[in-house]
């Protein structure tokens, strides 16, 4: 099963994360994600960064239910030369749809490591997440290109969304095979990255990031009735003073009558960590809203969502040890401390037992954790009987508390088990708390 949830938590260190887990056993590598939905399935394309900054790929997944996320195929690798070739910044990719050429459009932030090309790339394909053909890079009207989303309206027009650093942020239109641009649409003098456009009831919105690198800031967003403008003055969007809940803009994915704010949580420290925040945006009229939620639930088929249900937490000291598995202090952790030695030699073990459901249930289960490591650990997590690999990121420094998630299916009662283990002889991470749902 491919598992994942959304979550956003309180900051123990501000880099608790949400982690999605493809059907690769590994951490979800789609960073600077674009987003596209085609006959009632999304697909997520991104950077890989299990390799630092350095192109590696462009990776896509899918998911019915924006909850499990499958790994369907690297669109574009490395290749021995060339804008492709190592050592290469490839950032941003984005897709869209020519209905005119039936054709599948990706553009991409192309540079040296230097970041003094500031081009932008062009591939396309027949499918969404099939094999993409290369085509090229250009400076966009003869500009600056560094960080690009793209938009794709009504009419099926398409624009290019594109921060040139000397002059300020510009929406560009594209020709009709979406191959190229042909016109400034706007020019806002106003320095921002990290672009995307919704549109909804009429109003055009852009939102961006401002300049500061990897640290994260307050997002911004600006509104007009027409994407030619006349465009409103910039306003944040999220709790001023929040950093956007310590993130940055990728994409605004549309949602029913609302959208959905989809943002990176950049650590430059090691690019691999990297995690996401998806969160449900408010609009009301030009008015746009973004609210910190500890979880929440997606209804695609009616394009809703609500809050999460209750939860119960149980402290992995309360569940049974063995096997060498025993407590150690993590001062980032729920009472300063978890549980350790899970897995290795020894094979050390957590049973949670009794666990109550009020009902036969598919469940989003939260594992809070550390792991001290540069690189992720894994863990085989048995619900009722049956085993899941999951993976779980580095925290930094071994004492700061993440979480990552399973989807299982708990049954109506207090029989319900689950066990924490080692896979493949190695450790797994310190084990902190576990988090049912009760509905």
């Amino acid at each position: 099963m491919d598992i994942g949830m959304y979550t956003y938590s309180d900051f123990r260190d501000k880099l608790l994360m949400t982690i999605l887990q493809p059907n690769t056993g590994h951490h979800v590598q789609a960073h600077g994600a674009g987003f596209i939905e085609v006959s009632g399935t999304y697909y997520m394309i991104g950077e890989d960064k299990t390799n630092g900054s350095a192109f590696q790929n462009i990776n896509c997944y899918s998911s019915t239910n924006l909850v499990e996320w499958k790994f369907e195929n690297a669109l574009l690798s490395r290749t021995a030369s060339g804008d492709l070739g190592p050592d290469r910044v490839v950032e941003r990719p984005k897709v869209i749809y020519n209905d005119k050429t039936s054709t599948y459009v990706m553009y991409l932030h192309i540079d040296d490591s230097g970041y003094g090309e500031a081009k932008v790339g062009v591939a396309t394909s027949s499918s969404v997440c099939g094999d993409y053909q290369y085509r090229g890079s250009f400076n966009p009207l003869g500009q600056q290109s560094r960080d690009i989303g793209l938009f794709k309206d009504d009419d099926g027009s398409g624009y290019l969304l594109t921060e040139d650093r000397p002059n300020g942020l510009r929406i560009v239109k594209l020709s009709a095979d979406f191959l190229n641009t042909t016109a400034n649409t706007y020019l806002w003098s106003d320095h921002f990255e990290s672009p995307a456009v919704l549109k909804k009831d009429g109003y055009y919105f852009m939102f961006g990031s401002h300049l500061s690198g990897w640290n994260p800031n307050d997002n911004v967003y600006s509104y007009a009735k027409s994407l030619s403008g006349p465009w409103s003055s910039w306003t944040t969007f999220a709790d001023v003073g929040s950093n956007t809940y310590w993130s940055q803009t990728n994409y605004i994915l549309p949602f029913g009558e609302s959208a959905i704010y989809m943002g990176d949580r950049w650590q430059p420290s090691n690019l691999m960590r990297s995690t996401y925040i998806w969160l449900p945006l408010d609009i009301s009229g030009s008015k746009v809203t973004l609210k910190n939620r500890s979880s929440w639930v997606p209804n695609v088929k009616e394009k809703k969502w609500s809050d999460s249900p209750a939860s119960t937490q149980i402290e992995a000291d309360n569940a049974t040890l063995s096997g060498g598995a025993k407590t150690v202090s993590c001062s980032g952790c729920s009472g300063g401390q978890a549980v350790g030695w899970v897995g290795g030699p020894s094979g050390g073990r957590l049973t949670f037992s009794g666990i109550q459901s009020n009902g036969n249930q598919q469940a989003t289960v939260r594992i809070a954790y550390a792991n001290g490591d540069e690189t992720e650990r894994y863990a085989n997590v048995v619900v009722n009987g049956k085993a899941q690999k999951l993976v779980f990121l580095p925290t930094g420094g071994g004492q700061s508390a993440g979480d990552s998630s399973l989807n299982c299916e708990l049954v109506a009662g207090s029989g319900n088990a689950i066990v924490i283990e080692g896979l493949d002889g190695a450790y797994g991470p310190d084990v902190d708390l576990v988090s049912i749902p009760e509905n």
